[in-house]
């Protein structure tokens, strides 16, 4: 399994793998960079495997999807490094994968077996709630570990962080909006979003309250049921909602979304969501999206609301929900700042993002060394 060839290695500090036998456990633990402060980011629970079983053999579609949760957990911990970088966090980039399906394996045994080992890392990296994990699986994790950020309970329990999330989307919708279509408001502006389930269900509730006309799209119907109980939505197919004729593109579902099938279809002015990773390839898709006119709001910089909420829990501090909100919506005066960049200097703003959070981090490592 590839992982200093792997083109998602990018000089990260140290990756964990860890396999407990009892409780089926198979996990990835990847720091990239612990310049700003002890690594944080969220714990990915997914089947990597079942994108292959249709057209492989049982044993070739498992080790494909270990080299996908590898290429994942790289490519995911780095973009917290930057993430948290341009948040301002005194915080490092790190990230987990628990490969299999959560609802067959995630058990409170297997949770706290995940727990030792994130203990055995002494602080270089706190855990969160990421696609597939659950405040309920972080208190598990909790029983063994100090070390897990975004429990509901606790002295400094900051609690879901899916709210901050959507909320640090809506604002930075808002300046891409601003920015691109000179609008001061949401007031009637068509928002397409892929995926309503943790995040894009407040992303949701938040654009019916600011007038915006929303198209939504999921797999799961439980999460599609939610989203219409909110207001007045309208559904489309899964693989019909990146094409969808509206102002606003929301990806906030699973990564790789941004490639050479969708981006010709692609209709919005501006593509602003919550998924990690949209870009297939950085510095070309981003680039494409540029020269068709699109305003593409780097997604570490948009969803960086969820970690900047957690952040004072894995500090030990106690800091009230208003201070909280108020750094989340200043993610919209950073995506300004790389929107007029990329204007001034003609390059895809997520070459500008990364190389403010890359300097960010060098003069962080520069001042400890």
């Amino acid at each position: 399994m590839p992982v200093f060839d792997s083109r998602s290695f990018q000089d990260h500090e140290q990756v964990v793998f860890c396999s407990d036998a009892a409780t089926g456990l198979k996990a990835i633990v990847a720091v990239h960079s612990t310049a700003c402060g002890p690594a944080g980011g969220g714990i990915r629970f997914w089947d990597y495997a079942a994108a292959h079983r249709n057209n492989a053999p049982s044993d070739v579609a498992e080790t494909r999807g270990e080299q996908d949760a590898v290429y994942d957990v790289l490519r995911l911990s780095r973009g917290m490094s930057y993430k948290n970088a341009m948040a301002g966090l005194r915080l490092g980039g790190g990230k987990s994968v628990i490969i299999g399906n959560p609802k067959e394996i995630g058990t409170p045994d297997l949770m706290r077996a995940f727990g030792r080992f994130v203990d055995r890392l002494s602080g270089s990296y706190y855990a969160a709630e990421d696609v597939g994990t659950s405040p309920a699986m972080l208190a598990a994790m909790a029983e063994e570990t100090n070390y897990v950020s975004g429990l509901d309970d606790g002295e400094f329990a900051t609690g879901d962080p899916s709210p901050h999330t959507a909320l640090g989307v809506f604002v930075g919708i808002q300046s891409a909006v601003k920015h691109r279509l000179q609008k001061t408001d949401l007031s009637g502006v068509h928002v397409a979003v892929q995926g309503v389930g943790h995040v894009g269900i407040y992303l949701v509730e938040y654009l019916l309250n600011a007038g915006a006309k929303v198209t939504i799209t999921d797999i799961v119907a439980s999460n599609i049921e939610a989203a219409k109980a909110k207001g007045d939505v309208t559904v489309v197919e899964p693989a019909a909602i990146h094409a969808v004729d509206c102002d606003v593109f929301a990806p906030c579902a699973l990564g790789g979304g941004l490639n050479p099938t969708t981006i010709p279809d692609i209709k919005a002015t501006v593509i602003a969501g919550a998924a990690n990773n949209q870009l297939e390839h950085e510095g070309v898709q981003d680039e494409d999206l540029r020269q068709r006119g699109i305003l593409y709001a780097p997604d570490y910089v948009i969803n960086a609301g969820g970690i900047i909420s957690v952040e004072a829990e894995v500090h030990r501090e106690k800091v009230s929900d208003a201070d909280r909100e108020a750094k989340v919506r200043r993610i919209g005066d950073t995506l300004t700042r790389v929107f007029e960049a990329s204007d001034r200097e003609s390059r895809p703003t997520g070459t500008i993002a990364n190389e403010m959070a890359e300097d960010i981090i060098a003069k962080a490592a520069a001042k400890k060394a």
